[in-house]
C-alpha cells in the first residue's frame, strides 16, 4: 500500500476518534458548565483551533477558494443550525445517557438523507432506505426510557432533534463544500459558538468554574475541530465512499469511551439498539463502498445477405453493482449475447 493511501486511511480514523470524543468528554464537564455555555465553548475552540491553523495556510489560498456573496445564505443557514444542534445535544448528553447520545448520532445519517431527498432531489438506494430502517428502529429503541417502560427518555429527543438539525446543516455545507475547508470551519466555529455564548449569557447562565473554561475549548478544537479537517484530508485521497465506511465507527467508539470513563450500565435496551445500529452501519457501509457504473456500447455486425452486404450498430447501456479497488474495469459480451442484440436490434 502507497504511503499516500495509508496516511489518508490514517486521516480517516483520526477523525472518528477525535468526534468520538466529544460526547463522553462532554459529559464529564457538564458537571461544571451549563450545557448552552458548553455548546458555544466547544465551537469557539474548533474555530479558534482551526483559525489558527488558517493563518498559516492563508498566504497559499487561492481568492477563488474562498467564500462570495452568493454562498451567504448557505453560510447563515450553517451558522444558525449549527447554533441550535450542540445546544440540544449537551441538554440531552446534561439529561440523558452518554451511551445512547452516541448511539443516537447515527440518526444524522438518516436525517441528511431524506433531507437530501426531499429537498435536493438527491437519488436513495435501497440499500440506504434499508439502513434508514434498521437506525430509525434503533433510535426508537434508545428513546424509550426501558425495556419495560413506554415512557420517553426526554434526553434521547433533544439528541435527536439535534442530529436533525444536523442533517439540515449537512446540506446547507455540502452546498459550499467546494470552498475553502479552513475558511468553512473557522467561521462556523467562531460565529455559531459566539452566538451560542450570547444565548447562554441570554437566558441567565454563567460560568463559575473558570478552570474548566480551557479543557472545553481544547475538547472543541480535537472533537470538532480536527474531526472535520482531517475528514476533509481523507476525502482528497480515498474519495467520499470509502472515508465515510471509515468515519461509521465514530458512535461505536464513542460508546466504548462511555463506559468505559462513566462507567454507564449495559442496559437490554441498550445492547439491542447497539445491535440494530450495527445492522444499519453496516448497510451505510456497503452502499458507500459499492460501485455503480451504467456503461454505454457500440457494436458493429457485418453480415451479408443476398449478395449484399450489411452493416448494423446497435447502441446499448446497462447497469453494474459491483467492489472495486477503482473505478477502473473491464467486462465482454459473449457472442450468443452479441447476437440476441443484433436479433433484437432487425426487429
Amino acid at each position: 500500500m502507497k504511503n499516500g493511501k495509508m496516511t489518508a486511511i490514517l486521516y480517516a480514523i483520526a477523525a472518528a476518534l477525535f468526534y468520538a470524543l466529544n460526547v463522553p468528554c462532554s459529559k464529564l464537564l457538564l458537571h461544571h458548565t451549563p450545557p448552552t455555555m458548553m455548546a458555544g465553548l466547544l465551537y469557539v475552540g474548533a474555530g479558534l483551533g482551526v483559525g489558527v491553523m488558517y493563518l498559516f495556510h492563508l498566504p497559499k489560498e487561492q481568492k477563488t477558494e474562498r467564500l462570495d456573496r452568493s454562498d451567504l445564505p448557505y453560510v447563515i443557514g450553517m451558522v444558525l443550525l449549527d447554533i441550535i444542534a450542540p445546544i440540544l445535544l449537551m441538554v440531552g448528553v446534561q439529561i440523558g445517557s452518554s451511551a445512547n447520545a452516541t448511539l443516537l448520532g447515527n440518526f444524522e445519517i438518516v436525517a441528511t438523507t431524506v433531507i437530501a431527498l426531499i429537498i435536493f432531489k438527491e437519488k436513495v438506494s435501497g440499500f440506504l432506505w434499508t439502513a434508514i430502517a434498521f437506525i430509525t428502529l434503533s433510535s426508537i429503541l434508545l428513546t424509550f426510557g426501558g425495556a419495560d417502560s413506554f415512557d420517553f427518555s426526554v434526553g434521547s429527543l433533544f439528541v435527536l432533534g439535534a442530529t436533525v438539525c444536523w442533517g439540515f446543516e449537512n446540506n446547507c455545507t455540502r452546498k459550499i463544500s467546494g470552498k475553502s475547508t479552513y475558511q468553512i470551519v473557522t467561521i462556523k466555529g467562531l460565529c455559531s459558538g459566539a452566538g451560542s455564548l450570547i444565548i447562554a449569557l441570554a437566558i441567565g447562565e454563567r460560568i463559575t468554574e473558570w478552570v474548566y473554561v480551557l479543557p472545553a475549548l481544547l475538547l472543541g478544537f480535537v472533537a470538532y475541530g480536527l474531526s472535520i479537517f482531517t475528514y476533509i484530508r481523507a476525502q482528497k485521497t480515498l474519495g467520499a465512499a470509502k472515508t465515510s465506511a471509515y468515519y461509521a465507527v465514530a458512535p461505536f467508539i464513542g460508546a466504548f469511551l462511555s463506559f468505559a470513563l462513566l462507567r454507564e450500565d449495559l442496559s437490554v435496551s441498550y445492547i439491542l439498539a447497539l445491535a440494530v445500529m450495527l445492522a444499519g452501519t453496516a448497510f451505510v457501509v456497503y452502499d458507500t463502498l459499492l460501485n455503480r457504473h451504467t456503461h454505454a456500447h457500440n457494436h458493429t455486425f457485418t453480415h451479408t445477405h443476398d449478395g449484399t452486404t450489411h452493416t448494423h450498430t446497435v447502441t446499448h447501456s446497462h447497469r453494474h453493482d459491483h467492489f472495486t479497488k477503482t473505478d477502473k474495469h473491464t467486462h465482454h459480451h459473449s457472442q450468443a449475447e452479441l447476437e440476441k442484440l443484433l436479433v433484437k436490434h432487425s426487429s
